[in-house]
């Protein structure tokens, strides 16, 4: 199994058990998550508590649903960015990020960062924003969305700022 954790802080942020596909250059990697239900699972198990004199003592559980990849990965969501925050933001990861690249990784990141940034832009309104687990400040953005009419988020994540590591 393959984890991808943030080069800048070492959280887990995604595993190749979900799929992703590269877009804008190979920049960003779209991966789509699912809203799933944890939690109280109504078991028959074929007993009469009214016939056996005693009373159905039910179950505190709560079902809950949440999105598989933010449960996984214990994503931690953020406040919304206008778009002055956002470059603020990028230009911090990016300076942040590009000494820990190789020579020919800084020059693709330099050349298709522009257009991932105007992309990411042009969904600002409709992102969601979460980092890792453990909040730290100088991690990775992880962004996510639903596209036109979608019931279930579709993740947005860095490539270049995510390091594979073998389990």
């Amino acid at each position: 199994m393959l984890v991808y954790q943030d080069l800048l802080t070492g959280d887990e942020l995604l595993s190749d058990s979900f799929p992703y596909r590269e877009i804008e250059n190979g920049i960003l990697w779209e991966v789509d998550g699912k809203w799933v239900v944890q939690g109280a699972v109504d078991v028959d198990i074929g007993a009469n508590p009214s016939a056996e004199g005693g009373e159905d003592e039910g179950v505190d559980d709560q079902a809950v649903k949440v999105v598989d990849i933010v449960d996984t990965f214990r994503l931690q969501e953020q406040p919304a960015f206008d778009k002055k925050q956002f470059l603020v933001f990028m230009k911090r990861y990016i300076k942040l990020l590009t000494p820990k690249l190789n020579e020919e990784q800084q020059a693709l990141f330099k050349e298709h960062i522009p257009a991932a940034t105007k992309f990411l832009l042009s969904k600002l309104s409709d992102l969601q924003f979460f980092v890792g687990e453990s909040m730290h400040d100088d991690g990775s953005l992880v962004f996510a969305y639903y596209k036109d009419g979608a019931a279930d988020p579709t993740f947005l994540y860095f490539a270049y700022g995510l390091k594979e590591i073998k389990c």
